[in-house]
């Protein structure tokens, strides 16, 4: 693997880690892939973590379909249809995930998904 491409990648885990929006799924995986850089286990592990990043980064479509929701309401309360909004507002925007910390994550690393197999 280019190390560039690792170093980038270190990074953005990192960031995913320290995001209070990443689930404990994500973070185990992140982690994971972390400790098996340089190991046996390096290749397989990397696999197993971009499948646990396919599985968790939340759709464009997805994130307003939550924030609208009464789950949403209970999750994001009085702020709901703010973020349903503002999902609204980056998808005419173009965007195809949610902008949070831990999707934005994601997304990066997903983006390098090719170089990192």
């Amino acid at each position: 693997m280019d190390k560039a491409v690792m170093e980038y990648t270190v990074e953005k885990t990192k960031e995913l880690l320290s995001a209070a929006t990443c689930c404990a799924e994500a973070k185990q995986a992140a982690q994971a892939w972390l400790d098996a850089i340089g190991t046996p286990n390096e290749a397989a592990l990397t696999k197993a973590y971009l499948q646990e990043l396919e599985e968790d980064i939340v759709t464009i479509d997805g994130l307003i379909s939550f924030a609208e929701s009464e789950m949403g309401a209970q999750v994001f309360g009085d702020d709901a249809p703010n973020v349903a909004a503002h999902a609204k507002e980056i998808k005419a925007a173009g965007a195809k995930y949610c902008d949070c910390p831990a999707c934005a994550a994601c997304e990066a690393i997903l983006a390098k998904k090719s170089q990192l197999l």
